[in-house]
């Protein structure tokens, strides 16, 4: 019997995203999560009807926990469409992505899963092929400098700066992060 309450499903769901970025998809265990939740043992088995369905939906609560709130949107979508708007969006996608460091270290663990679980793989690929759709068609409505094959690239661009930074911090200084986002806008989208 699958249980209901959302709130307490969300719980488990976000500490199994901490299991993951922390032990790896092989410490993400019902056990580990319960653990994790501070819940009684048991309490994960009664929400998911199995390991897959833990690690689906840890993947589809990373990208719902990574969407900007709706003010971040509301006053990205008041500043002017150039050039240096586009460098600051990118800065506060990349601190916005840091700053759920556990989140995107759990997105990596399940994308290395997903080359063994079809299922899992359809999942994400949905997701991640939804994600920069949403991004190319909020581009193309902003009225931005850039075409659509440039919004893929940064992603593809800034994706590998995020994992740099989250898995190895003394690659680049934070100074150093700021003028690679501004030379990959700059040379990906043009002046």
């Amino acid at each position: 019997m699958v249980r209901r309450n959302d709130a307490r499903r969300a719980a488990l769901v976000d500490a199994s995203i901490e299991v993951l970025a922390r032990e790896g998809a092989r410490g993400l265990t019902f056990r580990a999560v319960d653990t994790e939740a501070g819940v009684p043992a048991g309490t994960a088995s009664n929400y998911f009807a199995n390991r897959d369905d833990l690690l689906t939906q840890a993947g589809s609560r990373v990208y719902e926990r990574l969407q900007p709130d709706e003010a971040t949107v509301e006053r990205q979508r008041n500043a002017s469409p150039d050039r240096e708007t586009y460098t600051q969006l990118m800065r506060e996608l990349i601190d916005r992505v840091s700053g759920f460091r556990t989140g995107y270290l759990a997105l990596l663990e399940l994308r290395l899963e997903a080359t063994r679980r079809p299922g899992l793989r359809a999942v994400l690929t949905e997701q991640v092929r939804a994600d920069v759709e949403a991004n190319v068609a909020y581009h193309e409505a902003s009225g931005l400098p850039g075409d659509a094959t440039a919004v893929r690239l940064l992603i593809l661009a800034f994706n590998w700066l995020i994992v740099e930074q989250l898995t190895l911090p003394g690659v680049f200084t934070e100074a150093e992060r700021d003028r690679l986002v501004e030379a990959a806008v700059d040379r990906i989208v043009g002046r």
